[in-house]
């Protein structure tokens, strides 16, 4: 690992869900406890609506799976914004701000989301992101993109997932 990891601490917390970061909320990130509606026969789990102040566009909805133990990060997109839903299990998201111009270049964000803490996370362009599955289960993740994948040109910029700058340490910290 190229940089030691700052220290995290508390930034944000919207019922339960908590942003830990190095310093604030990354610029242009935003987290939400997702709306679950409980009743006798089950729970219903309203993600994103059409007239949500996050949604701007619609490219495309997909889901990737994650199995324990196992990081998947780093990457950025130049153009796409992803707004990230844990179906099943539980995930660790790790948030860089590589953007040299923002006003929290250099700042870092970690976020729990899973089935017993629904939430929604928005990362804007620029922004490395990448997570780590921390349950005992697969972990199910549906992103909800603002731009279709194109295949001939993806909007996809990849960095090593532990031998790089990024001062974020993705080991677990028992204590």
């Amino acid at each position: 690992m190229g940089t030691q990891p700052a220290p995290l601490k508390m930034v944000f917390m919207d019922e339960g869900l908590i942003v830990r970061g190095s310093g604030s909320l990354i610029d242009g990130v935003e987290a939400r406890r997702a709306k679950v509606i409980p009743d006798e026969r089950g729970r219903l789990g309203e993600i994103m609506r059409a007239d949500d102040p996050w949604f701007k566009k619609f490219g495309q909805v997909y889901f990737t799976t994650t199995y324990p133990d196992v990081v998947k990060a780093w990457h950025f997109h130049k153009i796409q914004t992803d707004h990230f839903y844990v179906i099943r299990g539980r995930i660790k998201i790790a948030l860089y701000d590589a953007r040299e111009d923002s006003p929290t270049f250099g700042v870092v964000n970690e976020v729990y989301l899973g089935e017993h803490c629904p939430g929604m996370l928005k990362i804007p362009p620029g922004i490395q992101h990448g997570w780590m599955c921390v349950g005992q289960t697969e972990a199910i993740i549906l992103n909800m993109v603002s731009e279709m994948y194109d295949y001939s040109n993806p909007d996809e910029f990849r960095t090593a997932a532990h031998d790089n700058e990024i001062p974020y340490d993705w080991t677990r910290q028992d204590g």
